[in-house]
Formats: C-alpha cells, structure tokens, sequence
C-alpha cells in the first residue's frame, strides 16, 4: 500500500476513482438518472484544474493498491461557517469498491488525519446521513457524529448530510 500526494498526471484516474466510486456507493441513496449522468471526462477536467491550481493548504493524496490509483482523499481548512480557525476538514475520501476492506481507506484517513492533527485542534468531514457504511468507516476511525446536519438541494433532489468531528490531542503549532 502506498499512498502519495497527487499530482496534475492523476487527474484522469482520481476522476474515475471520483466517479465509479458515487455510482456503486450512492446507488439507492441518490436518483439513477443522476448517478448515470457522472462522466469520468467531465470531472478529469475538474480535476485537472484542482490539481494544476492546488492550494499548499489543501493537499491531496492518492492511495495505490497494485501499483494503480485505487482511491484519494482531500484535506484543508474547515469551510463551515460555525468554524474556527483551529478547524481542519476531511473534504473527500473515495475508494473502489473493489478495493475496500484491502486498508487503502484506512491508510488514506490516517495520512489526512496526521496532516490535519499537525495543524488543526479538530476537523469535521460531512457524509450522506444514510450511508451507514461510510458512517461506520468513519466512527471506526475515531470521528464522531456532533449532531450538526444540512441539506445539499441538487434542485432534482435533496442529500441530507452529518456532520462527523475528531478532536486532536494537541493545539495548533505545538
């Protein structure tokens, strides 16, 4: 297992990782039509841009499983209005699913949470409150429901999110 800070050359295989994963992890929660609409192209471009214009303090790593891109995960500064500046966030974590339960995920969420403790008191990450799977990981890994929860309108339909928190055993700059 390796896990590497991405560069611009991964954006193609982020997209697919990006893309795949919410079309077999959201299937249920969120409408078909919609799912079946995500072009890999589309977000390679999106992250091409992200990746080319990347912010020092919004990294984000790729996980390999056999030598091949099997998930990413992306950090930063907390975008939520109730935050301070001792507040990081887990902006996205994805794995294929035929690669979880391989510790591709659990070696992502570590190297995101040891860059966020080295900076941040805290950090939330925001997930579907009916993924109970990706709840699960998550609680597993020590962030908490903080009973904090917000409706995404896609204008077709509503997401219903929670927000999950962990505290870190040191303050900023220590």
């Amino acid at each position: 297992m390796i896990v590497r800070p991405a560069t611009p050359a991964d954006a193609e295989a982020i997209a697919r990782v990006h893309v795949l994963t919410w079309q077999t992890s959201y299937r249920g929660l969120v409408p078909d039509d919609f799912l079946d609409a995500l072009a890999i192209d589309r977000r390679t471009e999106t992250w091409r841009n992200m990746l080319g214009d990347a912010k020092p303090g919004e990294p984000v790593w790729v996980g390999l499983d056999g030598g091949k891109i099997a998930g990413f995960v992306g950090v930063g500064p907390s975008r939520d209005e109730d935050a301070d500046d001792d507040t990081g966030e887990l902006y996205a974590i994805y794995v294929l699913a035929e690669h979880q339960d391989r510790g591709v995920g659990q070696a992502l969420i570590g190297v995101a949470a040891s860059w966020l403790a080295e900076r941040y008191r805290s950090a939330t990450l925001w997930v579907l409150e009916a993924n109970e799977r990706s709840r699960r990981f998550y609680e597993l890994s020590g962030w908490r429901f903080d009973g904090s929860t917000k409706r995404d309108d896609r204008g077709s339909f509503v997401l219903k999110e929670v927000r999950h928190r962990i505290a870190f055993s040191r303050t900023r700059g220590e």
